[in-house]
């Protein structure tokens, strides 16, 4: 089915056409747990019959004006993601890079505007992910990413967690944002401690830089409050969210701190397609499940979850941490992460891997506890047929005996 397509994914062959809730259905018949939803994205599931309704209802009335035109809900969704994140005002755009982007620009024009142009360079944490254009994959940490398209714009870098060198980069370099991802998704469920976070936004504020805090992957309740920062009490002072925003559809938001609030000149930053009727109607089917509770559900099935992954290392050798927060964790083995989780595709239970080790776990915010069960059980049967240790180790382990 890649016929007329561009070869850059590496695809499954099922055909999905269906799914309810947190369970997807492929064309033949074929039942599988979804504890990926896209890659951390359906919040809501399948199948969810009020945002279906709202969508039916605004497809039927107008689905794009651009930008240059009014719409009822802009505002609606704006005031109300910056009322969940203590930021004062929101640029949408159409994917978390685009967010990104936004964050770049917007840094660069508060240097501008307070006569200091000079400070144009990033710095941005090891093991981080931050998109794919241009300006954003310069951000990621990865080199298999960033190497076929450099020269890229120069970034430093900085381990998680490392303060002293933070503080000397800040000092010395005055860049103009730190970038930050308060649990990097892509770097292996690695959530960043309360006290980094806290260190970050005290130098970002001592040297002038922004802090721009990625919660693309682990905000809009993912881990179970708005944002991952909220656990650490900060408030950065640009925040970038997306994948959950729309239940699915594709939109993303930049959102500002009222000191940055209005730091764009009109006409120096725009979408075609972003923020339309269609993407805000989905977005507010989303806030009102939040506002109804949904978050309080996050932290329920998390804790469940948790407490299953955390029996599982105890049980299994194989299993070296489990990561995360709410619905967002990770679980990181010693070897064949890879092999583990096509078996569990295979056996009906969709994650992926991510940082070579760990199978990340972000299900739809709606599954059930009995579905958690199930999945726990499927890791539990899966993880069983695999050796404690990678056999390349154990024909070494024979080759030491006597």
């Amino acid at each position: 089915m890649d016929e007329g397509v561009m070869k850059t994914y590496g695809r499954a062959d099922e055909v999905f056409v269906g799914g309810h809730g947190a369970v997807l259905q492929d064309s033949t018949g074929r039942e599988f747990l979804d504890f990926l939803a896209g890659i951390a994205v359906s919040a809501l599931g399948h199948g969810h019959a009020e945002l279906a309704a709202a969508l039916r209802d605004q497809v039927g009335k107008v689905v794009h004006l651009s930008n240059l035109f009014r719409h009822p809900y802009t505002e609606q969704v704006a005031t109300r993601l910056c009322a969940l994140t203590d930021m004062s005002a929101a640029f949408f755009t159409n994917s978390g890079t685009e967010a990104m982007e936004c964050a770049l620009k917007l840094a660069r024009r508060a240097m501008h505007n307070r006569g200091e142009g000079e400070r144009t360079s990033f710095v941005a944490l090891e093991q981080g992910f931050h998109g794919r254009s241009l300006g954003a994959l310069s951000l990621t940490w990865n080199e298999k990413y960033r190497k076929p398209f450099q020269p890229l714009q120069h970034v430093t870098w900085v381990a998680p967690e490392d303060t002293a060198t933070l503080a000397r980069v800040l000092r010395s370099e005055k860049p103009a944002a730190l970038i930050i991802e308060p649990v990097q998704g892509e770097g292996g469920i690695r959530v960043l401690s309360a006290p980094f976070l806290r260190a970050a936004r005290e130098l970002c504020t001592e040297t002038g830089t922004l802090l721009v805090h990625d919660e693309i992957q682990s905000g809009c309740g993912r881990t179970g409050r708005f944002l991952a920062a909220q656990h650490a009490g900060v408030i950065p002072d640009v925040v970038t969210l997306a994948k959950p925003i729309a239940a699915g559809l594709p939109m993303g938001a930049c959102l500002a701190s009222k000191a940055f609030a209005d730091t764009f000149h009109k006409g120096e930053h725009g979408s075609t397609f972003a923020g339309g009727p269609l993407v805000c109607r989905a977005a507010l089917v989303f806030l009102d499940e939040v506002e109804r509770g949904l978050l309080g559900q996050v932290q329920e099935r998390g804790a469940q979850l948790r407490s299953g992954l955390e029996q599982l290392q105890r049980d299994f050798p194989i299993v070296r941490e489990v990561r995360g927060l709410g619905l967002m964790l990770g679980l990181r083995l010693h070897h064949s992460a890879d092999l583990v989780q096509k078996a569990l595709h295979h056996n009906g239970l969709l994650v992926n891997c991510t940082a070579g080790d760990v199978l990340r776990i972000v299900p739809p915010y709606v599954v059930t506890g009995p579905q958690v069960e199930t999945a726990l059980q499927l890791l539990r049967a899966t993880l069983a047929t695999f050796p404690a240790t990678a056999p390349t180790e154990q024909k070494n382990e024979k080759k030491e005996k006597p």
